[in-house]
């Protein structure tokens, strides 16, 4: 059985009606962590105090708050991620765990994770599928099995620091950015089918309903660097998620509105090449993967 070999941090902003569900989790998990690092981003809920709780019971359960930006954004998860970072750097460890504050899984999640990473060195990120509450019932997120949802991102440590960890992308999409930076550096990426999580908040409705979400979805594509094809083969591809047809619909809306305006990009642009060569590989429309870079040991 593998030991505690790793860390977590949750940013968490008025998460009171779920974080319970998610702090249980991580308490009966047959592998603790050395330490988890809660931050509450200017939660106004009754969040603080129930993590609060938590932590008097479980003295490697660290419990820290941040005050609000006003300027706030996704990118303000990266910031409450860091904050949470600055409570590890005495600590020695291999993988480093991030966990959204809507989410549980089994007992064993960890324990499994930790044999899997242990038993192949080439293993940079992995996670368990997510499955929504959508409508009173659970459903799978569509998730490749190179590509891990930001919700449950599982880190070695050597892959996150040559990565110099999320870039903070005011649209979103950092947790995509960075497996594509990992994969960019030589590293594996994997979703465990078989490790299920249950998350209670549909993916990226904490700024608005599911159609504002898809929208937005397009806007942030284009703002990291999207092939078009691969965008419209995305679209095309999930009429069939909720929003029926509509949401497909508005996410290409988002992504050619921003494609008009011109709208910034944020990732850097070896980046963006390497992201638009693997996508067109997976449309069969290049022969051969992207090159990915050699991998550094950091911790030599």
């Amino acid at each position: 059985m593998p030991s505690n070999q790793y860390v977590i941090v949750t940013p968490a902003r008025n998460e009171a009606a779920h974080i319970e569900k998610t702090l249980t989790s991580v308490v009966n998990q047959t592998v603790l962590p050395q330490r988890w690092v809660v931050v509450s981003d200017a939660s106004t809920d009754q969040t603080d105090d129930i993590v609060r709780d938590f932590a008097s019971r479980n003295n490697w359960i660290r419990f820290v708050r941040i005050e609000k930006d006003p300027s706030r954004s996704f990118a303000s998860k990266v910031y409450a991620i860091r904050a949470g970072e600055q409570g590890l750097t005495e600590l020695s460890y291999a993988y480093f765990g991030i966990l959204d504050a809507d989410i549980e899984f089994a007992p064993n999640y960890f324990e499994s994770l930790l044999s899997r990473m242990n038993a192949n060195p080439h293993l940079g990120l992995c996670g368990g599928l997510i499955y929504d509450y959508v409508n009173g019932e659970f459903i799978p997120q569509q998730m490749i099995r190179r590509s891990v949802a930001g919700a449950v991102q599982c880190f070695r440590r050597e892959a996150y620091e040559r990565i110099g960890g999320y870039i903070p992308l005011p649209m979103g999409g950092i947790d995509a950015i960075a497996e594509m930076m990992v994969q960019m550096h030589g590293w594996e990426v994997e979703t465990f089918y078989d490790l299920r999580v249950n998350h209670f908040r549909p993916v990226g409705t904490a700024f608005g309903n599911l159609y504002v979400a898809r929208y937005r979805d397009g806007i942030q594509e284009y703002a990291f660097g999207n092939h078009p094809l691969f965008e419209i083969a995305k679209c095309v591809a999930r009429v069939g998620n909720r929003p029926y047809v509509l949401g497909s619909m508005m996410r290409l809306a988002g992504y050619l509105s921003a494609a008009w305006k011109a709208e910034p990009r944020l990732v850097p642009p070896d980046v963006v090449n390497f992201m638009r060569e693997s996508q067109l590989y997976r449309l069969k429309l290049r022969r051969s993967p992207p090159r990915a870079s050699q991998r550094e040991n950091l911790r030599a």
